[in-house]
């Protein structure tokens, strides 16, 4: 190497202990680094400097409502555990092979800092570290607070001046915390490879144990590691393997060369093999038991400013934040929903089945669930999204619910001060009048004379408002929400939480009535749970408090309102009750407690529905193919091996709510729904219906047919003698 001069460098540090120590060595200056250095320690000013310390990444934990694992999320898998919860085994070989005058020197291991110095200067590149643990942690420290992309390269750039502010760190955190506590907090911020960031973390997934667990040979292993764990990560093949094996004996060579470990225990455990297991990280929805619920609650945090100013924010809590998130969901509700849709639909099937369960009155989603699993892989019939939520929560554009939407006229038309009997009569066809006869919210006309409504279900005739309900009949409804108003309807739908999936504007056609909005099962149930809590609408509810890593905990209250008079909602029950024994439920029995509810069968088969409440708990099932449901329409299908010419809302829906509901609520007491107004709903007033023919005198007198006028017979009728 060619000597362009010398210069001597002093620099003065200040130790931890007594606060001076002066230090001198003559260095040749070289040119690169060497002249970097020169320059930067012309200002040198080797003072303690306090650093900011946010606390690492750590897991997120979502549990449900009893405290059981749902799903972890992060950004870096990170247990944080004390001191005491890390084998001894463990703490003796990161200091032997990373800082073995650790417990000796100050904040500086002046010793092995300018001999690292002297010979990155004599080679013109950084070859040695001699970096102390405390130097280390704040390099790490630095590097995990970095919120940008340039504050990331500041934090490992290879300059001296950026080494002399690891120093000034270093003497700042030495005089703040013992070598103990330094270690521990080195422990759990270090990365070991594999993902795992942390020893505890590290333990896991290297070895399936914990660090209070590690052999001395795991221990040596993960020493080893964090020198440069990608170079060493078992996870990525046999090379990699290969050199973390060798860096384990070079850790217990040294371990023994320091007298740490006999020379047999370190014979002993060299001996032995790698021993990587690779333990699968929890975490994410698709490892999860819940994936659909899981999705809900990620997506409600990364949407929801209840949970953070910005997105970013929120982002940077769930995967970093070391939270505890409880949940709304049941396992018990979940399980019987799960099994109900098991027994009607195969995973294997291609239209699907998707279920939510919410409680009345808080709005907590009690669960979610479908018949095909959640995951990339289409050849398995996996499913990608929320096949159960809007796409606010990871959904994709929903189904269309049918007639489950009648229920919404119906409300309007009690709202509107028509009675339990009051009816209309249904036609076999129904067509607008006139483009006016409907009027949107914005007072347009979009009546449509062209098209001819028919029944799905239900034979037309003098209908009232509960047998036109309980047989669902097409052309009764329309005739309905043409006297009540299309703008009302639609009004009263949004007032119980209806939007379509997609988060696009409610469709405001004559056919609203009939369920032409793509919805889904939260949304829908949800509605319906209002109708249960007597009028109460409260949101969709998934998270009821969040603990953060330091044991504080922030409660999340239902967000509830009124949506519809208590005596309306319970006229709404009374109708919906009679589905079950007068109308297209009656087939399926009940449940063996009050019970209300409705199906739904689109046109042309396309989707089926069920949605129903008792006062304890509603639910919405939909079925239909996610290929795209008016391609691929519910005709002529197999599924849960048996076959169906057409599926309505009674075949499949209507089966799996049932079974859900017996089961979910099988331990909790029956709830009855409160009594109707008699006065107010009974009845009828201005609808009612025809009257019969008024029989004549006699008839009323003696029973006896009268004597027509005029024969239509071509025979004479003789008369009677008196």
């Amino acid at each position: 190497m060619r000597r362009r001069g010398t210069k001597l460098l002093r620099l003065a540090a200040a130790a931890a202990g007594s606060g001076v120590l002066v230090a001198a060595i003559a260095i040749p200056a070289v040119g690169g680094m060497g002249a970097g250095f020169v320059a930067a320690a012309d200002e040198v000013n080797l003072k303690p400097v306090d650093l900011a310390e946010p606390p690492p990444a750590e897991v997120t934990i979502v549990r449900d409502a009893k405290g059981g694992e749902i799903a972890r999320f992060y950004e870096e898998y990170r247990e944080i555990v004390g001191l005491d919860e890390i084998a001894e085994q463990m703490r003796t070989a990161i200091v032997a092979i990373e800082d073995f005058r650790f417990y000796e020197h100050g904040a500086i291991d002046v010793e092995g800092t300018l001999r690292a110095l002297a010979t990155n200067l004599q080679t013109g590149r950084t070859s040695q570290g001699g970096s102390s643990i405390t130097q280390q942690y704040v390099k790490q420290v630095l590097l995990n607070s970095a919120g940008t992309e340039a504050e990331r390269n500041a934090a490992i750039e290879a300059s001296y001046a950026r080494k002399l502010n690891e120093l000034r760190y270093a003497m700042g955190i030495e005089q703040k915390y013992t070598k103990d506590q330094i270690l521990e907090k080195y422990l759990n911020i270090a990365y070991f490879g594999a993902s795992a960031y942390g020893v505890e973390a590290a333990a896991k997934r290297f070895f399936g144990v914990h660090a209070a667990d590690l052999t001395l040979a795991q221990a040596a292993t993960l020493a080893g590691a964090v020198q440069d764990p990608n170079a060493t990560d078992p996870n990525l093949g046999p090379e990699h393997r290969e050199r973390l094996l060798h860096r384990r004996n070079v850790v217990l060579n040294r371990m023994a060369e320091l007298g740490k470990i006999t020379a047999a225990e370190a014979a002993a455990a060299k001996a032995t093999k790698l021993g990587y297991k690779g333990t699968r990280l929890p975490g994410g929805c698709e490892a999860s038991k819940y994936p659909y619920f899981c999705l809900y609650v990620r997506h409600e945090i990364l949407s929801n400013p209840d949970f953070g100013r910005t997105a970013k924010a929120r982002l940077a809590m769930l995967n970093r934040g070391g939270l505890t998130i409880r949940t709304t969901l049941d396992p018990v509700a979940q399980a019987a929903a799960e099994r109900a849709i098991k027994r009607y639909v195969h995973a294997s099937d291609r239209p699907v089945a998707a279920e939510a369960l919410v409680q009345p009155g808080s709005g907590a989603i009690r669960a979610m669930a479908a018949s095909r699993r959640y995951g990339p892989d289409a050849r398995k019939n996996e499913i990608s999204y929320n096949v159960v939520a809007d796409t606010a929560h990871g959904g994709g554009v929903g189904l269309q619910p049918g007639s489950t939407m009648k229920t919404f006229t119906l409300i309007t038309a009690l709202k509107e001060g028509m009675k339990l009997d009051d009816g209309l009569t249904a036609g076999a066809g129904y067509r607008a009048p006139a483009y006016s006869t409907f009027k949107n919210c914005a007072g347009q006309n979009i009546g449509d004379p062209t098209h001819t409504v028919t029944n799905d279900e239900g034979s037309p005739g003098w209908k009232t408002l509960r047998t036109g309900t309980w047989n669902s009949v097409n052309t009764y409804f329309m005739e309905l929400e043409q006297r009540v108003g299309l703008c009302d309807t639609v009004k009263t739908a949004k007032s119980l939480g209806i939007r379509r999936a997609d988060g696009k504007k409610l469709r405001e056609f004559e056919t609203f009535t009939l369920g032409i909005n793509e919805t889904d099962p939260v949304t829908v149930a949800a509605a319906y749970a209002a109708i249960a809590a007597r009028g109460t609408y409260c949101a969709p509810m998934a998270i009821t408090h969040i603990t953060d890593r330091d044991g504080s905990t922030t409660r999340y209250r239902p967000k509830c309102r009124e949506a519809l008079e208590p005596a309306i909602a319970d006229a709404t029950a009374e109708v919906l009750s009679g589905v079950f024994t007068e109308g297209t439920m009656r087939g399926s029995g009940g449940i063996g407690r009050p019970a209300a509810g409705k199906t739904g069968t689109t046109d042309g088969y396309a989707s089926a529905w069920f949605a129903g409440f008792t006062p304890d708990l509603a639910g919405a099932v939909s079925l239909g193919d996610p290929r795209g449901s008016q391609q691929y329409k519910l005709t002529g299908v197999t599924i849960g091996g048996r076959y169906y010419g057409s599926v309505q809302g009674a075949s499949v829906p209507g089966p799996i709510w049932r079974e859900t509901m017996i089961q979910a609520l099988r331990k909790v007491r029956p709830t009855p729904f409160t009594p109707i107004l008699t006065s107010r709903f009974e009845g009828c007033t201005t609808g009612c219906p025809p009257k019969k023919p008024e029989k004549d005198e006699d008839e009323e007198a003696t029973g006896a047919t009268p004597t027509p006028t005029t024969s239509l017979s071509p025979t004479p009728i003789p008369t009677t003698e008196p």
